[in-house]
């Protein structure tokens, strides 16, 4: 949203700080690999900080005569939902065969949905409390840094972590660099679970993604700071200058010559050759179609547009482009790019074929998206959009994760997918409703109903009021 959010943001882990890595322009040294030469290119490790996340353990797990929203659109009532071995074992009616040797839940009267994914996170970046020395969310030294990577920010014992588990039903998010930039640098999905290291959250195979930005904030930062971009056609000069760039890097590795080491160019390469996903901050949909004109001048592929205030205008040209965007319910109208939206905007959307998605970028909404969801389904309710409280869902949970290139993982409830379970203790749309128990990968993480299930980061222990339910 804002160049950068701060304060309130929130953190489930457990023990230790992860040391962070610096990253910058390097060149090869002799002291890490052997040199480049001409007819023999150095190769570098493109996963150099892997996941080291193990599902924490659960137990075979029967939940029924509960509502069930799959996530893809799919609706069953006094369903039973089946998990073990971190995976999702049986979706079905009240006749679905329970096999022994499981818990059983009643939740009668209860609903059932995939954990929420929140797709436009800063937790960790710009944790709680908020004050300066916990500001990692902006590289705003310059107006282009791919070269960084969010993951080297976050901070493991941010309290919004588990607010976001225990209050949100969020069961994975990606956390994104701010907005200062064109080009902020990299992005991380992370599984919503306590651990002592970024790599012990890090969302097993999950692509990186790139989180860009247009508009108002990057020609606002440098055009401040004197130097260019500091208006859009600045912007746009000066992505496609670094595009070019990137292109001829790329070139040059894909024909096998040696280059130097050049991180920011490595993250650019990776864009282009599909590995790495485009997120991209952009209010106007003047800008979005410019955008999207520029990747394909250049010949990468925008994921998701962030904030999209004005998709509705363009929801068509989203549609056939297969581009989502990750929307607020009713947040708008705080600057000038932000000034022309409607709240039937995610259900306008979702009404053209294009992939909808209701996102926080805020350490308290990331606890109520649920209530956002809502917020937008009744507006779009009120202008004629019928859409099902089960469709809705899909903009929480599967959407987000195509968006993140996880669905085949994670999403939605199905056969062999990761049991990332949430049980509301009403429905889910209602301002009354919470998350009653969560699981992440069949593993009891939250339980509304036992102290022993609310987790609790290192910094919060001792604080007052923290820790010490009873």
């Amino acid at each position: 949203m804002r160049t950068g959010v701060k304060g309130g943001l929130l953190a489930a882990v457990s023990l230790a700080l992860v040391g962070c890595a610096a990253t910058g322009k390097t060149t090869a040294s002799a002291g890490d690999k052997p040199a480049a030469s001409a007819d023999k290119p150095v190769k570098f490790d493109k996963n150099p900080y892997p996941s080291t996340y193990t599902p924490y353990p659960g137990r075979p797990t029967a939940v029924r005569g509960v509502t069930i929203f799959d996530g893809e659109g799919g609706r069953i009532d006094d369903g039973v939902v089946l998990f073990a071995s971190g995976k999702v074992e049986a979706v079905g009616g009240a006749d679905t065969l329970v096999p022994a040797g499981y818990d059983v839940i009643d939740g009668s009267g209860k609903f059932v949905t995939p954990g929420i994914i929140d797709i436009h996170s800063h937790l960790g970046d710009y944790p709680s409390p908020g004050v300066d020395a916990h500001d990692d969310g902006n590289e705003a030294t310059s107006p282009t840094t791919p070269e960084v990577w969010s993951e080297h920010s976050v901070w493991p014992q941010d309290p919004g972590f588990s607010r976001a588990l225990a209050n949100g039903g969020v069961t994975a998010l990606q956390i994104l660099p701010g907005s200062a930039n064109l080009m902020g640098g990299r992005s991380i999905t992370l599984k919503n679970v306590p651990s002592r290291t970024v790599q012990g959250m890090k969302f097993p195979g999950a692509p990186y993604g790139l989180k860009m930005a247009c508009g108002e904030n990057p020609k606002r930062v440098y055009g401040g700071k004197g130097r260019m971009p500091s208006t859009r056609m600045g912007n746009f000069a000066v992505n496609r200058q670094t595009w070019a760039k990137a292109a001829a890097y790329k070139k040059k590795m894909d024909e096998g010559k040696a280059v130097d080491r050049d991180l920011a160019m490595e993250t650019l390469a990776g864009v282009l050759a599909g590995e790495i996903l485009i997120h991209n901050h952009c209010y106007r949909a003047d800008e979005m179609a410019l955008v999207i004109d520029m990747s394909k001048e250049f010949g990468y592929k925008v994921s998701t547009f962030h904030h999209a205030v004005e998709s509705y205008k363009i929801a068509d040209l989203l549609a056939k482009e297969g581009i989502c965007s990750a929307m607020w319910a009713d947040w708008w109208g705080f600057k000038m790019e932000a000034y022309d939206s409607v709240n039937e905007n995610v259900p306008l959307v979702h009404k053209a074929g294009a992939c909808a998605i209701v996102h926080s970028d805020d350490a308290n909404q990331i606890q109520r998206l649920n209530q956002e969801a809502a917020k937008a389904l009744k507006a779009g309710r009120r202008m004629g959009i019928d859409v099902s409280d089960a469709v809705a869902w899909s903009w929480l949970s599967y959407n987000p994760a195509k968006a993140l290139g996880i669905s085949e993982q994670t999403g939605s409830l199905k056969v062999g997918k990761m049991a990332d379970v949430v049980l509301w203790n009403g429905n889910p749309f209602s301002a009354y409703t919470r998350p009653e128990k969560v699981w992440i990968d069949g593993a009891l993480m939250f339980d509304a109903m036992d102290p022993k299930r609310r987790p609790v980061s290192d910094f919060e222990l001792g604080q007052p009021g923290e820790g010490d339910v009873k």
